[in-house]
Formats: C-alpha cells, structure tokens, sequence
C-alpha cells in the first residue's frame, strides 16, 4: 500500500495505527504504543495523500475521508510534524514541491489584498469571541512567566510594543493592520498620543469604531478601511503585527519603500511578523488555500534585502521563539472547549477546518522553525538611545501606577 509505505519511511520516531479502506490494520512508526488510530475510508486515498500529503491529508480529514480515533487530530499532526524532516528527502516530495508556483511569492494588488483579508478576517465576531482573549489579539502573545494566562501574556505583548516604540506624549501614531482596534486602544489610553488604524476587514473596523466608545480618550483614535499604499500623512511612529504576512513576498520593497515615505525623519517603526529561521519557502499548501490566501512567511535575510537599499535602519531586532506554539496551543484548547458553539454558527467541515489551521500551526512553531521576528526601524541612525535600557521603563512605570493604586484602593 503506497499510503502506508511512505508512513513508514517519514514516521521513525513514535507511532499510530492506520485502518486502510479494506478494514487491515497497520502499525506505523518505532514500537512505542501507537498515540492515536487514522482511519482511512476511501480506497483512492492509497494513492492521492501521497501527492503533497501537506495538503491532501487535511483535506482528507477536513471532508472526513479521513477520521482520527482513540486520539485527535492534534495528536496524528504533532507525530507528522515532529518526524517531518524524513519527507522532506523523500523524492516524490522533492518533485512536487519543484513545481509549487508558491515558491516564487505572492503579489497581491490592492484589490486582491481586499480579497484575501474579507476570506479570513471577515469571519463571524463570535467565532473569534470563542478563543481569543478578551482583547481580541489575534497575534502572538509574550509569556514573559511560565504559566502566564493568555490574557497577561497578550497584554505583556502590547507593553513590549509599546515600549520598544518609545512612545510620548502628543506624538501621531499609524497601525497598519489593526485588527479589533485593543493595540490601538491601548497605545492611546498609555500615553497622550493621537493613533490611527488601518485595515482591511470590514468586520474588524465596524466592532473597532463600537469599542472605541468605551475608552476616554476616544477622540484622540481613529479607524478606517484603508490600504496602507494609500496612506498619505506622515507619522512619528508606525507600528504594524501580525499584517506583514499578507503583504506579498514581491511586494515587500514597495511595503517598506512606503514606509519610509510615512515616517518622520526621526521617526521609531516597529514591525511584528511570523517568520523563518530557515531559508525562504512557501507557506503550507493547505493553509494558503484554506486560511490565509496570499499569505507569506518571511525569512529575516528577505526582509533585510528589501530594508537596505532603502536607507532605513534596522536598529533593533528579537526573536520570538516557542511563543506563538504557546498562544496557538491556549487558542486550541479554547476552541476545542467551545466547538459545540462554532457548529451552532458554521458547520463540521468549517470546525474541522478550523481544527487543522490551530493544529498545523502551532506544530509549525515547534517542529518547522517558524518564529516571531520584532523588527525596529527608523530613518535616523540616532533616533534611539544607545542601550535597550528605555525598554524596560513602561513596565516601572506600570509598577509605580499599580502601587499607586493599590495605595489609594478602598
């Protein structure tokens, strides 16, 4: 059977059971007690999960080909992923990927951008409501403690940005990608700064401009449906998460060329995008089809070589590793949690789907080098001070105005 010998040749740490079409039963891996049992009820899958098995086996699992007993579909991704260097040799699998017009990156006009972000970002408020925190931050949390709760760790991830944009009173803030508006928000409400986001979800800019409501310093925040190509005014910090992995990797010299023309001449950008510590590749073929359309995942050299030749300087980059694989494995268990309340609002094949993009993702932090790269940029060698010092002044600040407070409670 094809299907079961390119499992043998891929899975040599730990194992499953595969049930074929025919009821025969296959042990699969080293002789450690098999984590879960992949049922397969097609006889035509023998033969197509083996063509860019990447993709054919979610979708296998995604239209229920392909179910998972005693176990999830958690536990069959992490033993593939964990073992998914062995395929990578595998030669069928070289030649396919040869062929993957992906490889060349995405371009994506305006149009198309709009496209892409409505297929995701578009989706029902409620669905997100079921696994984000209360702030809806759909990006990576920092777990600056072990045991954090997602909601201290998304927070303690707006203070990072916050810090490391040097923020002061009366300065114009831009936020490319803004999401439902809770960095934004939080941004305005720290210091006495003007902030306006852009995106290009309709869903997220209406519950945005319901929430900004509910702050004090609404007057001084704004959102509006925009392309960041059609900005036009000049700001003294820009800041942008987790939107740069839809920007296109063939237009990222005419992102950043842009955003040296929004930057003031002492400007601070900071950049927070998922990225690669290995060379540059497409991005899983199942999640640009499904998930994200037009996505792209960054190496750091790709980023660099669009930044140099630009004049802007890089003055201060970190690497966020395992973070996102903490914030994905919260998101899924939370999902999982609540998957009787995102059947009620789509259906089993939609939660399936969902199940693989948490799933393949967060395997995808811990297995496939995919990292969190925070990137400062400025158009001044000296816009910032000589040492990291300044990083840590908000968190004392924040300790003073909590003491502050707690002196003052009832």
């Amino acid at each position: 059977m094809l299907f079961v010998r390119l499992l043998k040749k891929v899975i040599q740490e730990g194992a499953l059971r595969l049930i074929d079409a025919n009821g025969q039963i296959h042990l699969i891996g080293d002789s450690s007690d098999p984590i879960c049992t992949a049922r397969l009820h097609k006889k035509y899958l023998n033969y197509t999960l083996c063509i860019i098995p990447s993709l054919s086996i979610p979708e296998a699992y995604m239209n229920g080909t392909l179910t998972i007993e005693n176990g999830t579909i958690y536990d069959f991704i992490d033993l593939a992923s964990s073992n998914y260097s062995t395929i990578e040799n595998y030669t069928l699998y070289k030649i396919l990927r040869s062929f993957d017009p992906a490889k060349l990156g995405q371009f994506n006009s305006r149009k198309k951008a709009k496209k892409n972000v409505s297929h995701h970002y578009d989706l029902s408020n409620e669905l997100y409501s079921l696994f984000l925190d209360t702030d809806k931050q759909y990006s990576c949390a920092y777990f600056s403690k072990e045991n954090k709760t997602l909601e201290m760790a998304q927070k303690d991830k707006k203070k990072l940005i916050a810090s490391k944009l040097l923020l002061k009173p009366g300065l114009k803030v831009l936020d490319i990608g803004s999401g439902w508006g809770g960095l934004a928000m939080y941004l305005a409400e720290k210091e006495k700064i003007d902030v306006t986001g852009i995106t290009l979800s309709e869903e997220q800019c209406k519950v945005s401009k319901k929430r900004l409501k509910q702050i004090k310093r609404k007057d001084h925040v704004q959102f509006r449906i925009q392309d960041y190509r059609e900005e036009t005014n000049v700001y003294d910090r820009i800041v942008s998460v987790g939107m740069f992995e839809h920007v296109g990797k063939r237009n990222y010299n005419q992102f950043f060329q842009k955003m040296g023309q929004l930057l003031a001449k002492d400007g601070i950008m900071l950049l927070h995008t998922i990225g690669r510590l290995n060379s540059p590749s497409p991005i899983n073929p199942f999640i640009r089809k499904y998930i994200f359309p037009g996505a792209d995942l960054p190496s750091l050299s790709e980023i660099m070589r669009a930044i140099e030749p630009l004049g802007l300087f890089v003055t201060d980059v970190e690497i966020l590793r395992l973070h996102y694989a903490e914030t994905l494995s919260k998101w899924r268990a939370r999902f999982s949690k609540r998957r009787d309340d995102a059947l009620r609002i789509y259906d089993e094949r939609f939660c399936r789907m969902w199940e693989l993009y948490l799933s393949l993702c967060e395997t995808g932090f811990r297995y496939h080098q995919l990292v969190v790269f925070q990137i400062q940029i400025s158009n001044r060698f000296d816009a910032l001070p000589w040492t990291r010092d300044y990083l840590f002044q908000m968190e004392k600040k924040e300790s003073v105005e909590q003491k502050v407070k707690g002196t003052h409670a009832p």
